[in-house]
């Protein structure tokens, strides 16, 4: 058995198992569609649960990201507070530190972000091997 779903790769035909006629081709095909269809339903379903769990990852940054972002917006505002009541050094410090914790913040939601790509969903191994599969049995229909 193959260990990882995503490598399941159809056969169509054994070279030693040559039809004899249309009967022979009819009978092959009903055997073999059948196990073609449940391949490639195993393909889509490990190619699925393999986009979700990048899915769970880009939520988790943009998450991560959101919470960074929140302690910027805060040591932010500390160094208005502190820009407004005393004039002196230790808010451009708080300036400095906040400005640069929003930009951490805001590049961890970029990188989050882009897991939510519809592009980064869709299933393209199956997708392929189906259009595969249907050239195949286009060709081996007479």
């Amino acid at each position: 058995m193959n260990k990882d779903p995503l490598q399941v790769t159809p056969a169509l035909h054994t070279p030693a198992e040559d039809p004899v006629g249309v009967g022979g081709l009819l009978r092959q095909l009903m055997r073999e569609v059948p196990e073609l269809f449940s391949k490639e339903l195993a393909l889509a379903k490990a190619e699925l649960q393999h986009n979700l769990t990048a899915l769970k990852a880009g939520t988790a940054a943009v998450a991560a990201g959101a919470i960074v972002l929140l302690a910027g917006f805060i040591i932010l505002l500390l160094a208005a507070v502190y820009g407004l009541s005393m004039f002196v050094e230790p808010w451009l410090a708080a300036v400095i530190v906040g400005g640069v914790t929003v930009v951490i913040g805001m590049i961890m939601l970029q990188s989050g972000k882009k897991q939510f790509d519809p592009a980064q969903l869709t299933p393209d191994r199956t997708l392929h091997a189906m259009q595969q599969d249907k050239d195949a049995l286009k060709r081996k229909l007479p």
